[in-house]
């Protein structure tokens, strides 16, 4: 267990309804509210102020609140109820934070970033995760579609032996499952990546630098959202100072090695998607090339009968076939005769 963790009206407009406030906007934003003691949960959703008192009137119960994209007044009520600190309710408000880690008094403060793979698009979706620890409470405030916690919840309350050691069960299970999305979105961009490598060395005349741009543009955001929260997880393995148990930081450390492992891979994926690039580039010039020399080859058996028949053509008093039944005939023959030579030579060459 973690042990220490007014309506303006307007004439002939519709009347704005205003965002909700207080605890009408915790309502709008609230998944689930329960209290679990002993690795039960006690009875169905509950009020909001009331969780705490609850969770604090059990021997050893704890609360987990679930808040999905909250308007900043329900996360500011949501930090007076539990005595949040205020610049940790101020990332959590205004978001789009980097992976980190903060420690404040008996609370863990834990920023990730959730990600989910949509094949049709070929996008990844970049998610967040705030994630407030204590002894008493685990409050999660997310953003975004990816990593919904809902079925994580159900898992967990299955098992009342294993959610009776505690918030430190809730922190890790949620940060593992964040890290297992991780590999799926890896395994969407991998195929991803093997099929326009497929498209660029399969000889093709095609061009899919926009493909590849767009994934690499991906990738490189799915890279800010895995690397970055190495550090943090490193921190709550191995920082002493921190108030995580012995246990806690045995499952962490198995987050921290598949975190690791994902790090390296979506690394490998960007590096990879920049030789695929180079790689097609390359190939785009070569075919340049070779239409040059095809355009430059024929231009040179062209320029054979240009030549002749122009020749001809600024004499109508010498020419041969005037004086000679098969003048003509021979001088159309020995034009394509020298033709078919440079054709034969060309195309040894590798020009045709």
């Amino acid at each position: 267990m973690l042990s220490v963790f007014g309506d303006r009206q307007t004439t002939g407009a519709a009347v704005a309804t205003p965002p909700p406030r207080g605890a009408e906007a915790v309502d709008a934003a609230l998944t689930d509210c329960a209290v679990y003691e002993s690795g039960a949960r006690q009875g169905g959703k509950v009020q909001l102020e009331q969780a705490l008192q609850l969770a604090r009137a059990c021997e050893d119960g704890f609360v987990w609140i679930g808040l999905h994209d909250p308007l900043p007044g329900a996360v500011e009520l949501v930090g007076e109820y539990f005595d949040l600190h205020p610049l940790a309710v101020e990332d959590a408000i205004h978001a789009h934070q980097r992976p980190k880690l903060e420690h404040h008094g008996d609370m863990i403060f834990l920023v990730l970033k959730t990600a989910r793979y949509v094949d049709d698009g070929e996008r990844v979706e970049i998610g967040e995760l705030m994630l407030f620890a204590s002894k008493r409470f685990i409050v999660t405030i997310r953003h975004g579609e990816a990593t919904p916690l809902g079925p994580l919840r159900h898992e967990l309350e299955a098992d009342p032996a294993r959610m009776a050691r505690g918030p430190g069960v809730v922190f890790h299970a949620i940060v593992d499952k964040v890290v297992d999305d991780y590999a799926n979105v890896i395994d969407g961009l991998s195929n991803d990546v093997d099929e326009v490598e497929a498209t660029v060395f399969s000889g093709l005349r095609e061009n899919p630098t926009e493909r590849i741009y767009r994934l690499k543009r991906e990738a490189i955001a799915f890279k800010k959202a895995v690397t970055p929260l190495v550090t943090p997880i490193t921190r709550l393995v191995e920082d002493q100072q921190l108030p995580v148990p012995a246990e806690a930081r045995l499952y962490l450390r198995d987050v921290l090695d598949h975190l690791i492992r994902d790090a390296d891979a979506v690394i490998a994926i960007d590096e990879l998607l920049s030789g695929i690039l180079q790689a097609n580039l390359a190939q785009l010039s070569v075919r340049q090339n070779e239409d040059t020399r095809k355009i430059s080859a024929l231009v040179a058996i062209a320029a054979v009968p240009t030549m002749v028949f122009a020749l001809y053509g600024m004499n109508f008093k010498h020419m041969p076939e005037l004086g000679w039944t098969l003048g003509y005939p021979a001088v159309i023959v020995a034009t394509f005769a020298i033709c078919g030579l440079l054709y034969r030579r060309l195309r040894r060459a590798g020009w045709l």
